[in-house]
């Protein structure tokens, strides 16, 4: 397996390492908060968070539906703090419906993943799911080791090099 071939399986499965991803949104007046939720992610990159409605990123969200999401390796597993392996995505929000078919799909998904806890959010009427899509997107696995993910295709890395070109993975 080539260099590529192997970031690119690691790229694949980065993701199933977490249980939350860190969310940043920005309000109306234009003011970033950062924060996280806990998500379930489908074959397509798709990023579901499962919020409440009284919390800063959701009312952000509601305002403005540009969304940027971090994986981030855990300092404690890092070799190197200033090479921390992560993954980044922008992406755009839309309100899944409460009770529609997907909706229940997407919540029967946490619950598979999360346990009773979901059971209880269920039954909280403030509590809204979100479908992040993702436009493009960033892994940089360390130092001159950074790949671009385009919307075109989010399952192909296309390394960045440090003269400012994109080759091709």
């Amino acid at each position: 397996m080539s260099q590529l071939e192997n970031i690119q399986a690691e790229y694949e499965k980065f993701p199933e390492a977490f249980e939350s991803v860190i969310i940043s949104t920005v309000s109306a007046q234009a003011i970033p908060n950062a924060s996280y939720a806990p998500f379930v992610m489908d074959d397509s990159k798709n990023i579901y968070i499962y919020v409440s409605g009284l919390s800063t990123h959701t009312k952000n969200i509601y305002a403005n539906p540009h969304v940027s999401v971090l994986f981030i390796e855990d300092e404690a597993k890092s070799n190197l703090i200033f090479a921390r392996r992560r993954l980044s995505f922008d992406c755009t929000a839309t309100l899944i419906e409460r009770e529609t078919d997907k909706w229940n799909q997407i919540v029967e998904q946490f619950q598979g993943r999360f346990g009773e806890i979901v059971e209880v959010l269920r039954g909280l009427s403030d509590f809204r799911i979100f479908q992040l899509t993702p436009s493009e997107g960033r892994f940089v696995v360390g130092f001159g080791a950074a790949y671009q993910i385009s919307g075109d295709n989010l399952h192909q890395l296309v390394q960045i090099t440090g003269d400012g070109d994109k080759k091709q993975g």
